[in-house]
């Protein structure tokens, strides 16, 4: 086995104390709101965002008065993509269905999914306003059918951003507010004096936010821990350095510690890539944020085999693979651990995000490993329920209980079991004893 790294990203020491910083400053802002409400958010909005309305929640007019302001084609647009998100994740819902069935003579079980009753939806824009995840997390949880859908972004330029309010009202939201990063997301989970707590924090965000949820975990539930975008290029020589630094790069401008990992099992696609890289930087308006990502977290993996590539992927569990190569079918059949995958040079991980349809909202730092990305399932509770409709069935489950129960030393379970088994099946048990 045979894999070189042609080009390695910061090591993990450095990344374990930069985790470190965020989640100290996460407590602290946390532990603000939580004793200072409102008052709180109000002056952590003028210390990060620079801004300070009369409230951050927008009226019914301030939201018509910014819906006017979007161009017709950007509005156009926004309402198709919202289809394509809402087309899939009604798909989704359809797929998912409530069940009874009889599993003894008279003995029903069953389940119904049913939606959290409250979400709070977290949307990123104060550097690049994401009108996309406010299709990815309002849409889909309105599909799901929840009741109450709060969504927060912070400003941009110093106000809210049009098209983002556009897409969370079209989407479906409820409740808008202005408020950005960890004090969004604390004061939708928290709650304060203005603010009704939700049930859950739905979005992805910085390394801050990311935190956040996760300090939140417990106490509101969350659709995964989504931290800085990652990406990952699986390709062999079937394409080209331009597509392979072009998709790489068009996911490291998202952040300054956003990875990008080129996976291939050619050397003369890697190096021509890492040229290709250094020229698009050299163009790219923004290569500001681009080129640290790509410097402290960018890495190039050369291996032998399709199978080594396949075991390093999987190793790796990106948040997006794009895979180009003369076997995409086989990494969708045999890749376990990732965040959602784009097979093929005709797709890319732009399409995911603002288009296409699937949800942008995806697994982080090896969280593929155990979940899969936001969808519409997230927003839903599946809750079991029994019935036993007849004497034989009480009597039936009843022995089997109460027995079961005192193996385990459960003399007040068995009970539980016995009373029915006196009751419905004319028996005679004393307290505590087994039934036959």
């Amino acid at each position: 086995m045979a894999i070189t790294y042609l080009k390695r990203g910061k090591p993990d020491t450095l990344r374990i104390e930069e985790n470190t910083h965020v989640r100290s400053v996460v407590e602290g802002i946390l532990s603000d709101i939580e004793m200072r409400g409102d008052a709180a958010i109000r002056e952590l909005s003028a210390k990060f965002d620079k801004y300070t309305p009369v409230s951050f929640r927008l009226s019914h007019g301030d939201i018509d008065a910014l819906m006017n302001r979007v161009s017709p084609r950007d509005m156009a647009d926004i309402k198709f993509a919202q289809a394509q998100v809402r087309n899939f994740a009604q798909a989704q819902r359809n797929s998912i269905k409530d069940i009874e069935v009889e599993t003894l003579p008279g003995v029903i079980l069953g389940h119904r999914n049913i939606p959290v009753r409250s979400v709070g939806c977290y949307v990123p824009g104060g550097k690049f306003p994401m009108v996309a995840s406010a299709h990815m997390s309002v849409v889909t949880a309105a599909v799901a059918g929840v009741p109450r859908i709060v969504a927060a972004t912070p400003p941009f330029k110093g106000e809210p951003n049009p098209a983002v309010i556009a897409a969370m009202k079209l989407g479906g939201a409820h409740e808008i507010y202005v408020m950005g990063g960890v004090q969004a997301v604390g004061a939708m989970a928290i709650g304060t004096a203005s603010i009704k707590a939700v049930d859950m924090l739905v979005g992805p965000g910085n390394a801050f936010v990311a935190e956040a949820k996760r300090q939140l975990y417990g106490r509101v539930g969350i659709d995964l821990f989504a931290g800085p975008t990652e990406t990952m290029v699986i390709a062999d020589d079937t394409v080209d350095a331009e597509i392979c630094a072009t998709d790489l790069l068009g996911q490291a401008e998202h952040g300054y510690n956003s990875p990008a990992v080129l996976l291939t099992n050619s050397r003369t696609l890697a190096d021509a890539t890492m040229r290709e890289i250094d020229r698009l930087l050299a163009i790219l308006p923004t290569a500001d944020t681009a080129r640290p990502s790509w410097e402290d977290y960018g890495e190039v993996i050369v291996c032998d085999t399709h199978e080594e590539m396949l075991d390093v992927a999987n190793e790796i569990a990106s948040e997006h693979v794009q895979v180009m190569t003369d076997r995409d079918d086989w990494y969708l059949e045999n890749m376990h651990s990732y965040g959602a995958l784009f097979l093929g040079a005709r797709t890319n991980v732009a399409n995911g995000d603002k288009v296409i349809g699937t949800n942008h909202t995806l697994p982080t730092k090896k969280a593929g490993r155990y979940t899969g990305g936001l969808w519409v399932g997230k927003f839903l509770k599946t809750h079991s329920y029994q019935k036993v409709l007849t004497d034989e069935a009480a009597t039936t489950i009843g022995s089997y209980g109460s027995r079961l129960c005192l193996l385990e030393g459960f003399v007040g379970h068995a009970e539980q079991c016995n009373l029915r088994v006196r009751r419905f099946g004319g028996r005679s048990l004393g307290y505590g004893q087994a039934a036959d």
